[in-house]
């Protein structure tokens, strides 16, 4: 294949640096929103009549074809074409002829290629958007099903306090809404087109940027046209957002994993999203959430990656960027494919509630209540839980609980302590009355269950 700047040169190509440029085979997935991005910017070159009508039109609907050749296979898709804008218009000569060549009029493969990587970008975090709501829901539900079940809560991976376990499960719900608002922010930021920059200068032909950005759905144009082509921000800003999302689906996983082994069997995962062993017939390995764990790091792999790639890049586009669009599509894949196999897992998750409430009545798990009982009565904190600190050391070395305590032995810590400790430490008691604002009590509880609720049109 002639190659548009072959002008210049005295020689073909050699096949080397064919093999070693080439993005085609990565890059071919972004193939409907070249087309849609040059159909829109024919669109308007026929607008402007820099094109005639007769012309855009055969241009039009030559793009047409190929799309619908790609999506049924039979597109070949060529080293020598080096990426996926060379290809299509290298196969729209084939059909219309040299009118073709006009398709790239006002144009340049820099700001070309921004546009396809935006418009395939948008595409992307609205899917992904979809996906975190898909899995709030899920779990939402799980807590208004859990919202009674009492949990051992932990901190340091030591039992901290008992919460209910749906408090526990509305945690990660507040988390995916926080990656939901940054990928609304990300959106905001890459949502201006920056087709008519051309190679960094912009043009002398009297184009329409905001008509080709209104028909691609963008809010507005990029206004500065060296910047334009050398951004790649907004990959980097949303392999940031990526990378948060995948550090809470692998904290979700870790949580999982512990609990699925036979010294916590809080959880009961599905058999069908569960592997066995080779040679252990017991075995039920969760590995899909150990992948999901793993994962995480190729995430951060494409984050690092991409900055380096940028990092020392003099103004304005330089082939350095191509290294972007793997990066890009690896943090994407990543993110799409483990939020599309947590939410049928979760869905089918089930919970052992006799066991997470038998573990959370263990481990002196109520000691803070004593503390806060002191406080309440007009001791110092710090006292309150020095004194409750040595209770704790008494029924170690007695071999008891704190509910095994008489009010007797109580009170050789504190004079003052009274009979209703004994409901200061009924755990029942102690987790439901919680409802300060963002608290494990079971107001609380419902409270927060009915504002997602409302607020993801649940009810």
């Amino acid at each position: 294949m002639k190659k548009p700047w072959s002008g210049r040169f005295s020689k073909k190509t050699n096949k080397l640096v064919e093999s070693f440029t080439e993005s085609i085979s990565f890059d071919k997935r972004l193939y409907e929103d070249d087309i849609e991005g040059s159909i829109a910017h024919v669109t308007m070159l026929k607008k402007q009549k820099i094109l005639t009508e007769k012309e855009a039109n055969l241009i039009i609907k030559g793009l047409g074809e190929i799309k619908s050749e790609i999506e049924k296979g039979e597109f070949e898709f060529k080293e020598e074409f080096e990426d996926i804008h060379m290809a299509i218009e290298a196969r729209l000569k084939e059909k219309i002829g040299d009118i073709a060549g006009k398709l790239h009029t006002a144009r340049s493969r820099n700001d070309q290629v921004a546009l396809d990587i935006r418009l395939y970008v948008k595409r992307k975090v609205i899917e992904i958007y979809n996906l975190l709501e898909s899995l709030q829901k899920v779990f939402i539900e799980k807590a208004e099903k859990y919202k009674d079940c009492i949990s051992p809560a932990y901190t340091h991976l030591q039992r901290a306090q008992p919460v209910f376990l749906g408090h526990y499960l509305l945690a990660f719900v507040e988390m995916w809404e926080r990656d939901k608002s940054r990928l609304i922010d990300c959106y905001k930021r890459m949502d201006y087109s920056p087709l008519g920059s051309c190679a960094l200068a912009g043009t002398t032909f009297p184009l329409d940027r905001e008509f080709v950005a209104k028909k691609l759905g963008f809010s507005g144009v990029t206004t500065n046209s060296m910047d334009a082509v050398s951004d790649r921000d907004f990959a980097i800003e949303l392999l940031s957002i990526l990378s948060i999302i995948m550090m809470h689906l692998s904290r979700l996983s870790e949580d999982m994993i512990l609990w699925n082994t036979y010294e916590f069997s809080f959880v009961i995962l599905p058999d069908d999203f569960c592997t066995g062993s080779s040679i252990m017939p017991q075995k039920k390995n969760p590995d899909v959430l150990e992948l999901v764990r793993g994962k995480t790091g190729r995430v951060y792999g494409s984050l690092i990656a991409l900055l380096t790639i940028m990092k020392g890049l003099p103004l304005t586009y330089n082939r350095d960027m191509q290294e972007d669009k793997e990066q890009i599509f690896n943090g994407i894949d990543t993110v799409i494919k483990s939020l599309e196999i947590l939410v049928p897992i979760f869905e089918r998750t089930e919970f052992n509630v006799k066991k997470l409430m038998d573990e959370s009545k263990k481990g002196f798990i109520l000691a803070t209540e004593i503390a806060d009982y002191l406080a309440k009565k007009g001791v110092p904190f710090r006292t309150a839980h020095e004194i409750t600190g040595k209770i704790v050391a008494y029924c170690e070395k007695n071999n008891k609980d704190l509910y095994d305590l008489s009010l007797g032995e109580f009170k050789r810590f504190y004079p003052e302590f009274d009979r209703d400790i004994l409901d200061a430490i009924s755990i029942e008691k102690a987790v439901g009355a919680k409802n300060v604002v963002g608290g494990t009590g079971k107001k609380s509880i419902q409270n927060q269950i009915k504002m997602w609720k409302k607020r993801l049109k649940l009810e």
